[in-house]
């Protein structure tokens, strides 16, 4: 996820993780850790980086785009449209923008398709939503506890047949059943080489962390398939400040690779995004086929005053061209009281930059720009 879900000094759900382990469900699993490993050759093929620096007609994009969202995701669809979501500060309910430009969504009209249940499931920490559109429908990932017991965070899946994800009705497929009944969040999904994926965060029993990251083939947009490879767990001192955490993962293809970014550490200003790499041509359930960033690929920056920057993904600029990197961070280093009350994730964008090997280059965290003229 990549929420302030830190509960220092008390029975959160981070401490109470700590050497738990729960019983193992049905599900087949592949532990597989990807070692650090030196970076890859230069790629032959192009990259992105003869891109123009800005299309003609496309503003300078507005920081912070949103404020009080944090975990952001945008997708432009083919309608031509930015599709906005996040965690709201309340965790109560999920949210959605559009605009036909990604300055807009500052703006828009923001509209609740689905809030959390008074009682039982889904009634808590409403955390991390996803909007994709797969197989002619519209589906939202999230996490989210049951009220009696707001620890026991797990995946879920909402899907809206309904062309527009505005209209229709959003019916619950229920839980993402993973191969044990533990901690679980961040779910991201995507399609390669005609496979469709899903990527997520979770305690593994007997593992001395909060949450590694996990990847399955899927049956259908809310169902596992095969085995459940581990592809990463904290192992470097920056992945493990506060709490031994990778969440937040996300996915991006480009120049023969495929990239994934998660998030690292206590989410207050030590939160930071590290990357994971594969070959195009791999088998990606192989942990072997990844290879990890020894050190965070984006970090907290005193001089642009941005800081924890994490739970990131990516979009294309309006010239359907430029790669830009979408994330949230605060404007201030040190939080009074639980991080977990303090509302002041603001939704940020700013252009990903490519190095010459094809490999991406995120710079730091953008210093906030005003709303006049946007």
């Amino acid at each position: 996820m990549s929420r302030d879900h830190d509960l220092p000094d008390t029975p959160g759900r981070r401490t109470v993780l700590k050497g738990a382990a729960l019983a193992a469900g049905a599900l087949a699993v592949t532990p597989g850790l990807a070692q650090a490993a030196p970076a890859r050759a230069t790629d032959p093929r192009p990259h992105p980086e003869k891109r123009p620096e800005k299309h003609p007609g496309t503003p300078p994009y507005v920081n912070p785009l949103v404020l009080r969202r944090a975990d952001p995701h945008i997708t432009r669809h083919t309608d031509g449209r930015y599709y906005f979501t996040a965690t709201v500060p309340e965790y109560d309910r999920i949210v959605l923008r559009r605009s036909r430009t990604l300055n807009g969504l500052s703006t828009a009209a923001e509209s609740v398709i689905w809030r959390a249940h008074a009682t039982g499931p889904m009634g808590a920490h409403i955390w991390a939503p996803e909007l994709h559109r797969i197989g002619g429908k519209w589906y939202i990932y999230f996490a989210s506890a049951p009220v009696e017991d707001v620890w026991a965070i797990r995946i879920w899946v909402l899907e809206n047949a309904h062309s527009d994800p505005f209209k229709g009705t959003w019916v619950e497929r229920g839980q993402i059943k993973t191969a044990w009944e533990t901690f679980s969040l961040d779910a991201t999904t995507f399609q390669h080489r005609g496979t469709r994926y899903l990527v997520w965060a979770q305690h593994e029993p007997g593992m001395d962390n909060n949450t590694a990251l996990w990847i399955s083939e899927m049956a259908n947009p809310w169902t596992l398939t095969g085995p459940q490879v581990r592809l990463s767990t904290p192992e470097y001192d920056w992945e493990c400040v506060g709490y031994k955490v990778n969440e937040g993962p996300y996915v991006l293809k480009r120049n023969g690779r495929v990239f994934l970014t998660y998030s690292a550490s206590a989410t207050d200003w030590h939160y930071c995004v590290g990357l994971l790499t594969a070959d195009a041509r791999a088998d990606l359930l192989d942990a072997r086929s990844w290879t990890k960033s020894p050190v965070p690929v984006f970090t907290s920056d005193d001089s642009t005053g941005q800081y924890g920057p994490g739970h990131n993904c990516f979009t294309v600029a309006e010239d359907g061209r430029t790669d830009v990197l979408v994330y949230h961070a605060r404007q201030y280093k040190e939080i009074t009281g639980d991080p977990l009350h303090d509302p002041n994730r603001h939704t940020r964008i700013q252009k990903l930059g490519w190095k010459p090997d094809g490999t991406p280059d995120f710079g730091v965290p953008v210093a906030d720009t005003a709303k006049e003229g946007a």
